[in-house]
């Protein structure tokens, strides 16, 4: 077999091929043994026609595409490496010879994976956060402490407040008509959280209980319902109950109740020591997305389409998935929110675009400086991965060689790795408060 590749665009290019005649006349064997045993012929029972006899009557020609599904494959993956390419979409092929005793001779435009020039990824200047724990974080942990601990206590005289949970039933008029998705009962909202439109919360403060009022707002711009961006509405709103939260007082039996510490004392140098630990955490991954984002932004590059729309299907697919976890389907999430999944996948086609361009640029610089995943490095990963699983490291190995995962296991350490890189690799800017 030859493979000849020939570049005509940036990503793109065609191979020709041709494969030799004995390989064409081995497939048109195999072809002929899997439609034999499908096709009547009098006289003949299913699989037992004779080759000579079953070309006569259908000819030579029916045996063509049975044959290429066989060969053609096969043939395109050996062409891609003797080509040496890597390619992102499946090929547009076009047959230009088959036939029995003739060499099969096909071309295949291919879009590959683009090619990469690396900016200066070394010396990259990041900023220091500040990793103080100052009074304001500490008070800020326990005011949330506060809040998940408070206790509700059903308001009968006065009117709702910001920061009170108002149970309301509402129904929206849009012209007039009721619209999809615009009505509930007894819905429990909390006022001053702005998780409904903008100006429906506020014009439910100061409503009392068992008070029906219409509240006219105005859908945003962006609104993910073309029927409602942007449009003024009309709710119609019953308000049954008010719920205000009691807070907790912030002493020493406040900490014995929500902690193993005898004072509040202890329990804020605990929390002090946490939030230290999170900020650390916290910047560690700051660095990490901020050193791989101006990376990528450094390097030029173009993305073949076909790379953007697998990412989108991908991020779709996960997002399914963790929909699944919620109990609801991609369905249900599309009728509750109003899109629907082109809609959605153009939502996320920025993030996939950013995405493979990070990802390329950590190959490229990956083989640029000769960064691989070692077997120690993958024994140490899995000596890690069986503490969190409760399984052994050989155990672990043997799952992800049945699933074919263990490549990507190898790439992620490489990834890893490289980021490590780039890091150590990187300047400190003026520490920033």
């Amino acid at each position: 077999m030859t493979a000849n590749w020939e570049k005509i665009e940036k990503n793109q290019g065609v191979l020709t091929v041709e494969v030799a005649a004995d390989r064409v006349d081995a497939a048109l064997d195999k072809a002929f043994k899997k439609v034999a045993a499908k096709v009547n012929v009098p006289g003949f029972r299913k699989g037992k026609v004779p080759r000579a006899m079953f070309e006569k009557r259908f000819g030579v020609e029916s045996l063509y595409q049975e044959a290429l599904d066989i060969l053609l494959p096969e043939a395109y993956m050996e062409a891609v490496q003797e080509a040496g390419i890597e390619p992102v979409d499946r090929p547009e092929v076009d047959v230009q010879q088959i036939g029995k005793g003739q060499e099969l001779k096909f071309t295949a435009k291919v879009t590959v994976k683009p090619e990469i020039q690396l900016g200066d990824y070394k010396g990259i200047e990041l900023p220091a956060p500040s990793l103080e724990v100052t009074e304001e974080d500490i008070a800020a942990e326990l005011k949330q402490l506060q809040q998940r601990h408070a206790e509700l206590t059903v308001i009968e005289e006065g009117t709702a407040e910001n920061g009170d949970i108002a149970v309301i039933d509402f129904e929206g008029f849009l012209n007039g008509e009721v619209f999809e998705g615009g009505q509930a009962e007894k819905y429990s909202l909390e006022l001053g959280t702005g998780t409904f439109i903008p100006g429906f919360e506020e014009q439910v403060v100061g409503m009392a209980k068992g008070e029906e009022k219409e509240i006219e707002v105005t859908f945003p711009e962006n609104y993910h319902s073309e029927e409602l961006k942007g449009k003024p509405v009309t709710f119609k709103v019953k308000l049954h109950d008010i719920k205000r939260k009691n807070l907790p007082e912030l002493d020493d039996e406040f900490a014995k109740d929500v902690s193993e510490f005898d004072t509040l004392e202890e329990y804020k140098q605990d929390i002090s020591k946490r939030l230290a630990e999170r900020k650390e955490q916290n910047a560690q991954r700051e660095k990490e997305n901020a050193v791989v984002a101006k990376a990528a932004e450094l390097a030029d590059l173009e993305i073949p389409e076909a790379m953007i729309g697998s990412e989108v299907e991908n991020m779709l697919e996960d997002f399914g998935n963790r929909l699944k976890m919620q109990g609801m389907s991609l369905e249900m999430y599309f009728q509750f929110s109003g899109q629907n999944e082109e809609a959605l996948k153009e939502q996320m086609r920025g993030d996939a675009e950013k995405r493979v361009r990070q990802n390329l640029v950590l190959e490229a610089i990956a083989k640029a400086e000769g960064i691989e995943a070692t077997e120690e490095d993958l024994n140490e990963e899995l000596e890690k991965l069986s503490k969190q699983y409760q399984r052994t490291p050989e155990e672990l190995r043997a799952v992800l060689i049945a699933n074919g995962n263990l490549g990507n296991l190898m790439n992620d350490l490489v990834t890893r790795k490289t980021i490590e890189f780039l890091l150590q690799h990187s300047k400190t800017e003026a520490t920033v408060a």
